[in-house]
Formats: structure tokens, C-alpha cells, sequence
């Protein structure tokens, strides 16, 4: 057997072993529709374990380590940041997908990619940019903006169609069409619910007293237990079926955990005051750029050529991590006091 002959039979291994280890729910790799751009199928590599690998070379995929997740740039070396959001979002999604014998690199791909849209400074930017740029702004239609158009100087990663459409919808109104888009819709929420409240205790801004005691009888007061709990009712109420779902118990109690969240810590006076900081320097930053467009590098300034200065400059600022948002902040609206020292 040739080198040449060895090599290509790997993908084609790994695609047979999904026909016969994979449920009939599952998305096979073989079975994708496709990319926008035709490529040669890879000697190695499924489809799914492309895009995997495309999203985690991707320079959006880096920038997530200095993006805020709730903490802003927090000064403790233990806090989540969007990049290790990210991670536990992937870890708990693959879990899902193992137990239920779905596809792992496709839900991998998602997500790994379903925030690589996300604004500097979380949710506060977010709100900024919904606020401040007329079509409204949603970070998971950026996440899918920036890998079909933003990322390669204006390329994309020419990812197939699973999984943009698991990161286009693994949060707001669409639903995703394969079962692993929604192990990672499912997954982002049991992640951050239980990471923020995990941070919130480390930044003193919730004692582990502070948690509902219903909540606490129904989910425990650990984070792993929590975790392994939501995780284990999903695949309980999901097995052998076509849709993923939770327990109308357990469902209820996440709901309500969420909500004590925007209660005591999302929308709690400390966090006002900083968004009202992260508002204004956002603000401040999109009217610039609108204004003077080549203020932008190049990419983005000849982009607001044919599309428009508004839209080049929310995905200039989306890309932005919170440190460089605030670096050109800082060189366009505060003196260089160390200018002629």
C-alpha cells in the first residue's frame, strides 16, 4: 500500500466510523452541504474537524483571551475571560454530544465559534453597539459575519454550512438544525451561568449563602455538581430522541438561577456604573470612527467604501479586546502628557 494510498484513508476511516458509531440524529461529516467555496476534501481531516481547526487558527479565536466575559479586565489571574468561556462552553458541549452519540467535531466547531463576534468589554459593548448603530447589533450574527466575511483580510474561513449555522444560532430566536447546535445553545447557557457565579464569589460580589436555597436544594450549592446536574438532565430528557431538551424542573431552576443573576450581579449597581463607563468610551469611539473612516487600518476603511462607515466601524470595534479599545480611546481623546518629557 502507497504513503499517498495510506494517508487518504484516514478521513475516509473516520467518516465510516461516524456511520457506524454515530446516532441516526447525528450530523455526519460526509453528510455536510458544503461550503460556499468548493475545496479539496483534506487526506487527514473530516469537514467538521476543518472548520474546528480554521476557527482555532483564526486570529478572532486569539483575540478572545483579552475580551471580557463579566469581569472587566480583571486584574485576577483566575477570572473567566470570553477565551476560557469559550473552553468550558466546548468542554460541556462535547459531553453532551459524547453521551448522546452525536457528532463532537461539528459541536467542537461550533463552539468554538460562536463568540468570536463578541464586543470588548461583554455584554456592555454589545448593548452599546445595539444601541448606537441603527440595524441593531447581535453578537452571534457578528460571530457568523466574521467568519464568512471579516476574517482573512475579507476572505472568511469558508466554513460549511453546520456550522455557521450553529454559531449564527446558538443564542437568540433561530433555532440551530442540527442536534449539535444545540449542544452548544444548551451549553453556553449551563456555562455561564455557573462560571459567573463561580467569578461573582471570587470578586465578593455573592457570598455562597447568597444563592436561593430552592435552587440550591434542586441544583447544589457546588459548581461542579450544578454543572454535572443541568449536563446529565439534558442527555437524560434527550436520549433517543430527535431534540435536546431539559426537565421542566431542572429547566425551571436554570431560569431562575439566570434571573437571580441579572438581579444580584448583571444588572446590580456596580455594574451599572461600569457600563456607563464602557457606554460612553464605546460611544465615543463609533462617532469618531464614522467620522473619520481612515482613521480604521486599511481593511476596514476600504470596506466602509461600498458598504458604510457605520458598518465598518461596529466591526472594527467588535473585534476590538477590551485593552486596545481602550489604547485608541486613549490616543484619540486624552492628551500625551508624556509627549515632550
Amino acid at each position: 500500500m502507497s504513503a499517498r494510498f495510506a494517508i487518504m484513508t484516514v478521513r475516509s476511516r473516520l467518516e465510516r466510523e461516524e456511520r457506524t458509531r454515530l446516532s441516526p440524529y447525528a450530523m455526519l461529516s460526509e453528510a455536510t452541504d458544503g461550503r460556499v467555496f468548493a475545496i479539496s476534501p483534506d487526506d487527514m481531516r473530516t469537514e467538521f474537524q476543518r472548520d474546528r481547526d480554521r476557527i482555532l487558527h483564526s486570529k478572532s479565536f486569539r483575540r478572545l483571551k483579552d475580551k471580557t466575559q463579566m469581569i472587566v479586565i480583571p486584574h485576577g489571574d483566575h477570572y473567566r475571560t470570553r477565551l476560557t468561556h469559550t473552553l468550558e462552553v466546548a468542554q460541556v458541549a462535547r459531553t453532551i454530544a459524547r453521551a448522546l452519540s452525536l457528532n463532537e467535531d461539528l459541536t467542537e466547531a461550533i463552539a468554538y465559534g460562536h463568540d468570536l463576534g463578541h464586543t470588548p468589554f461583554g455584554h456592555m459593548g454589545e448593548r452599546t453597539l445595539n444601541r448606537v448603530y441603527p440595524p441593531g447589533f447581535r453578537h452571534n450574527e457578528q460571530s457568523l459575519r466574521t467568519v464568512e466575511l471579516l476574517e482573512r483580510e475579507g476572505i472568511g474561513l469558508n466554513l460549511t454550512q453546520e456550522t455557521r449555522d450553529g454559531i449564527l444560532c446558538h443564542s437568540g430566536e433561530r433555532k440551530p438544525r442540527t442536534l449539535e447546535g444545540w449542544c452548544v445553545r444548551y451549553a453556553d447557557r449551563i456555562a455561564y451561568v455557573n462560571h459567573d457565579i463561580d467569578d461573582s464569589i471570587r470578586a465578593g460580589l455573592l457570598k455562597q449563602s447568597d444563592l436561593p436555597d430552592e435552587l440550591v436544594a434542586k441544583l447544589s450549592d457546588s459548581h461542579g455538581e450544578r454543572i454535572a446536574r443541568m449536563v446529565g438532565d439534558v442527555v437524560h430528557e434527550s436520549e433517543g430522541r430527535s431534540m435536546l431538551s431539559m426537565s421542566s424542573e431542572i429547566q425551571e431552576a436554570s431560569d431562575e438561577l439566570r434571573k437571580f443573576l441579572f438581579e444580584r450581579v448583571y444588572r446590580a449597581e456596580w455594574a451599572l456604573r461600569e457600563e456607563a463607563k464602557t457606554d460612553g468610551l464605546m460611544e465615543s469611539l463609533y462617532c469618531r470612527f464614522i467620522a473619520e473612516p481612515g482613521l480604521m487600518p486599511a481593511e476596514f476603511h476600504a470596506r466602509a467604501l461600498y458598504e458604510t462607515a457605520e458598518r465598518s466601524a461596529v466591526d472594527y470595534l467588535a473585534g476590538m479586546t477590551d485593552r486596545f479599545a481602550l489604547d485608541r480611546y486613549r490616543r484619540l481623546f486624552m492628551p500625551n502628557v508624556n509627549r515632550f518629557l
